[in-house]
């Protein structure tokens, strides 16, 4: 079974930033793609970066040039950089990722991100 776990969510000021961390956790598997999703109140689950293994990155068009995404392959986390974070940016972010071993795809809990003054 394979377990992703974010962290770094809270409370930040419109033009202030965060950074996300999700880890992979398991045992004899192996992760491929990696993302982030996100969902606000009453809105549908949407992607917002998402990146291979060979660190090739897409975007959702309303994040581009404020947020990047990365990863450690050695240690299968991997991180958002949000920068410029506006009050739409306000929603539970979800790590996501393809991996190995069933179900083949696996979501993490959850982590608020509030953007507020």
């Amino acid at each position: 079974q394979v377990q992703l776990v974010e962290s770094g969510g809270g409370l930040v000021q419109p033009g202030g930033s965060l950074r996300l961390s999700c880890a992979a956790s398991g045992s004899r598997f192996s992760i491929n793609d990696m993302g982030w999703y996100r969902q606000a109140p009453g809105k549908r689950r949407e992607l917002v970066a998402r990146i291979t293994s060979g660190g090739s990155a897409n975007y959702a068009d309303s994040v581009k040039g404020r947020f990047t995404i990365s990863r450690d392959n050695a240690k299968n986390t991997v991180f958002l950089q949000m920068n410029n974070l506006k009050p739409e940016d306000t929603a539970v972010y979800y790590c996501n990722a393809d991996g190995s071993i069933w179900p083949y795809n696996y979501w993490g809990q959850g982590t608020q991100v509030t953007v507020s003054s």
